[in-house]
């Protein structure tokens, strides 16, 4: 009863014109006397009532001593109220003053149902594409909106979040201490590169999101999706060998730009030990000592075997150290005579 109360009330019907319209609708016919005993209230409330749901041709009334109240078929009502809706909606789209809305601020929305139902809406009014970034429950959710835009010429490209647990994610980390107490599956949406959507859903905390037009958030989203296209795609490509020399998930590119760790340097597979070359004034650059400029990062290598089987070769690596390319070439070229002389 009190769901179908509360639609009535939706229609715009008030609380106790829905209550009596309720009863009638139980009971067939009743005088207002005997509908103000069964529902509690006084007597002049519920005829002020019934008046007005006689005005509205909701309720036929009958005429003689009592007055005798029925209420209309649901459907007849509802086609009348529908009728009258649209017809208010079409001279409303006619009349009202237009102009062209643009959303420079950010504007917040909070609610399962204001934002996806928002989500769905410019979904709908994109023109020529949609980014989404989408955890499952959300790409599941949207599936037949999407479908729909897509269907319609929109391009489309959906990606996973993090949060879903499979795809490419570059700059994959952990959550930082400031974030570990938001656990909402992350969203972001990004329509005809105009409009920006980004959010959290599900779990404990509430469905919020924020819109905006912004151009900084709008290219700032618009610069994560083409990120994450081409690392996807290199991804695929070379996956084995950017992995090999940068780490999984970049880490190593992360640690050195991101976090501002440097790697130790680390004994090779070789049996080589390779020392990365490191920025002057770097904190662990003080500790080993700096590296020749003229080194790319991590070439400058010591073969450890040179330690015990060549002594000589050893001595010709230390004595190079600081050396212009050519001297080195020359210095190398007249050992190698020296030692065929030897022998």
């Amino acid at each position: 009863m009190e769901n179908v109360l509360q639609h009535l009330k939706n229609l715009g019907f008030t609380d106790l014109e829905a209550k009596c319209l309720h009863v009638l609708a139980v009971s067939g016919t009743q005088t207002g006397y005997e509908i103000a005993k069964g529902l509690g209230v006084s007597r002049s409330n519920v005829y002020a009532a019934l008046q007005k749901l006689a005005e509205k041709g909701a309720v036929l009334t009958s005429h003689g001593e009592p007055t005798v109240y029925q209420s209309v078929p649901i459907e007849e009502i509802g086609e009348r109220m529908e009728a009258e809706l649209q017809a208010s909606i079409r001279y409303v789209k006619e009349h009202l003053p237009k102009q062209e809305t643009h959303m420079s601020e950010y504007f917040s929305l909070e609610g399962e149902t204001k934002v996806i139902e928002r989500i769905r809406s410019e979904l709908r009014r994109a023109k020529e594409e949609a980014f989404c970034d989408l955890s499952p429950e959300e790409a599941k959710l949207l599936r037949d909106d999407i479908r729909e835009v897509s269907a319609q010429g929109v391009r489309v490209i959906v990606m996973p979040t993090r949060d879903a647990g499979t795809g490419f994610y570059p700059f994959a980390r952990k959550r930082g201490e400031g974030l570990k107490g938001q656990q909402g599956r992350k969203f972001a949406i990004l329509i005809d590169r105009k409009l920006a959507i980004i959010g959290t859903r599900g779990v404990e905390d509430p469905t919020v999101a924020m819109i905006t037009e912004h151009p900084a958030m709008v290219e700032l989203l618009y610069n994560h999706f083409c990120s994450s296209v081409v690392l996807q795609e290199l991804q695929q490509d070379m996956g084995t060998k950017l992995e090999d020399k940068y780490g999984k998930n970049f880490k190593k590119i992360i640690q050195k730009q991101i976090d501002g760790k440097v790697p130790e340097p680390k004994k090779s597979d070789e049996g080589k030990v390779v020392a990365l070359k490191l920025h002057a004034g770097n904190e662990i650059a003080g500790e080993l000592g700096h590296l020749d400029e003229g080194v790319s990062g991590g070439e400058l290598l010591i073969d450890e075997s040179a330690r015990e089987d060549n002594p000589e070769k050893l001595e010709q690596g230390k004595s190079e150290q600081g050396m212009p390319e050519q001297e080195k070439l020359e210095q190398r070229k007249s050992g190698q005579g020296k030692r065929k002389k030897k022998k």
